[in-house]
């Protein structure tokens, strides 16, 4: 999926998918973007069906829940699991 070649993004989802559906927060500490940032990759990514989201009142803030879609966690998995295919290749 050429959604996933960029790092950004592979990082994103590589999260979710270990994760389950996390806060927006935790994400984005953990891929080191500015929420504005993030927030753009995530639109990106549900655009093309491979993540959801969901808002949630916690006291007087609303937090962003993010997940991967059904489709998204096969996407990523086939997508990383080429990646390991192609790192473990010993060139013979």
């Amino acid at each position: 999926m050429p959604l996933l070649l960029d790092p950004t993004r592979l990082r994103i989802t590589a999260i979710l998918l270990a994760a389950g559906e996390v806060e927006f927060g935790f994400v984005r500490d953990r891929v080191g973007l500015t929420d504005s940032a993030l927030s753009k990759q995530l639109k990106t990514l549900a655009t093309a069906g491979l993540t959801t989201s969901r808002r949630e009142p916690t006291g007087a803030v609303r937090r962003t829940w993010v997940r991967l879609t059904t489709d998204g966690r096969q996407h990523v998995s086939t997508h990383i699991t080429a990646l390991r295919d192609i790192a473990s290749t010993d060139g013979s």
